[in-house]
């Protein structure tokens, strides 16, 4: 599997065969599908390319591909928090590519939920190799219904060559019909001319309502961030501060608190709301 930008009609692309072919010489087949951008689509296929044998010459590899294993998105952190239905979302890299043949017995990409072996979830058809690049590629898994609590997830996958590499996370989902903030944090903390507010949530792919106030240590107010954030994943890291007050003056150095309330829409409940703990952060001037 692999994707190629055309120009002009014109398109090339490269590959490593894997070890899990029939060696026995025989036709391939090699199908085709592109679209432009305004979805106007074209299909083809060739079946005139011979496949077999072995190569002398081939790659001597031995390591396996880098799986780096998510939630929804790249913004995710280990032991994060999501909602019920979560996609598992994996970016993998390998010198010579990522084998999703699914022809062998045991050469699958798969994921392990819960260290349970029983249902284990087969993720070749959702590999989607980079734009001219075939080293590397990403899956995106949808999950459903999970439970209530902590789980961990495992991915598995082999290059081309029959090397395997392994990667890991642990995720909380928190109740369904509430909202959840963790991980609640500024970096950097102190700070002189600006920091940015990180936390993770569990309303995910929506627009969400976020307000951060900042008080001084006796409780007065002096700053209200209002924003309103398009949130694909569980993780929220740009909101960003300069240090000033609703008036735009420089607020004095010294220790403030500082709360984080968001808004959003539950598909049972309708919207809800949520708000986190003070939390403290320090301005050095």
């Amino acid at each position: 599997k692999g994707a190629a930008t055309v120009n002009n009609g014109i398109f090339s692309f490269s590959f490593v065969i894997p070890k899990d072919i029939n060696y026995t010489f025989g036709l391939g087949k090699i199908s085709y599908y592109a679209h432009d951008s305004q979805s106007v689509d074209a299909a083809g296929f060739y079946e005139k390319i011979v496949i077999g044998g072995t190569d002398d010459n081939a790659i001597n590899d031995d390591e396996g591909p880098d799986v780096q294993v998510f939630m929804n998105d790249e913004n995710f952190a280990f032991g994060g928090i999501t909602n019920p239905n979560p996609v598992l979302f994996v970016q993998l890299e390998d010198d010579i590519g990522i084998n999703v043949v699914g022809t062998s017995i045991g050469h699958d990409m798969t994921a392990i939920l819960d260290e349970n072996t029983s249902n284990t979830f087969v993720l070749n058809d959702f590999y989607e190799a980079a734009l001219d690049d075939f080293r590397k590629g990403t899956v995106k898994y949808p999950l459903y219904q999970l439970p209530t609590g902590r789980h961990s997830i495992k991915v598995s996958a082999w290059d081309v060559a029959n090397n395997i590499g392994e990667g890991f996370t642990e995720f909380v989902v928190a109740e369904n019909a509430t909202v959840a903030l963790s991980h609640v944090l500024n970096y950097p903390n102190p700070f002189t001319t600006k920091t940015s507010f990180q936390f993770e949530h569990n309303l995910p792919a929506q627009v969400i309502t976020i307000q951060i106030q900042i008080f001084t240590i006796a409780g007065k107010l002096v700053k209200t961030i209002q924003e309103e954030i398009f949130a694909s994943g569980f993780r929220i890291s740009d909101i960003e501060w300069d240090g000033t007050d609703d008036y735009g003056d420089k607020i004095a150095r010294g220790v403030y608190l500082y709360k984080v309330k968001i808004a959003g829409d539950d598909i049972e409940s309708g919207r809800v709301k949520g708000e986190s703990d003070f939390e403290k952060l320090v301005i050095l001037r």
